[in-house]
């Protein structure tokens, strides 16, 4: 019987790789290599797109908590309270840092054309680790009009309305981009205890009324 150095260079390598489509050893090694990075992709992205959708839920209540508070105010509010009502967003965007937030409030008054415009409005920045909300310059000015859903457009009166944004960064940026998501919302709420809600003055104390 001939051994394998004898046997022709040609017959030798065929019988090698005959040999090695039929070695099972490794397989198994391949496949976890090949499987694992899409599974740690999949868990990840679950893992990130569940913490976004919490994030988001946040944000919606922030939103109605800020307007809501400000709309029980008893006619006049001044920059304590205000911060106050800002600083509620730290105890409800827990355990998520509340580092990322913005949020504005502002008092609309509707006309009796419909117009609706800007009485005054507040701003508010969380610093990281603090325990209170700054206060700051909003983006809307008293004089600004803005545009309202059609149901809210009621001659005479005066609306609370929060705007929050929160910049969602995720842990890890391969599933939802490393620039993070920009989550918001907006609420809207009309003065439960007065026509309408008086900061620093303005707008003057005898509001109208429909």
């Amino acid at each position: 019987m001939k051994t394998m150095s004898m046997l022709p260079i040609w017959l030798r390598l065929r019988r090698s790789a005959a040999a090695l489509r039929a070695d099972c050893n490794g397989i198994a090694a391949v496949e976890f290599a090949v499987i694992v990075p899409i599974m740690l992709v999949m868990f990840f992205g679950l893992v990130e797109f569940s913490s976004g959708v919490a994030v988001d839920r946040k944000v919606t209540l922030v939103a109605r908590t800020l307007s809501d508070l400000t709309s029980q105010a008893l006619l006049t509010v001044d920059d304590t309270y205000l911060k106050n009502v800002f600083t509620a967003s730290i105890a409800i965007l827990t355990p998520y840092s509340a580092t990322p937030t913005k949020a504005t409030l502002s008092e609309i008054y509707v006309d009796s054309n419909q117009i609706a415009k800007i009485q005054w409005s507040k701003a508010a920045t969380i610093a990281s680790g603090a325990a209170q909300a700054t206060l700051a310059t909003s983006s809307r000015n008293a004089g600004d009009t803005v545009t309202l859903p059609s149901a809210l457009l009621v001659k005479q009166t005066y609306l609370i309305l929060s705007e929050v944004s929160y910049l969602y960064t995720p842990a890890v940026g391969y599933v939802m981009g490393k620039a993070g998501v920009t989550l918001s919302d907006v609420a809207y709420t009309r003065p439960r205890q007065v026509p309408c809600v008086v900061y620093n003055n303005t707008p003057a104390s005898n509001c109208p009324t429909p």
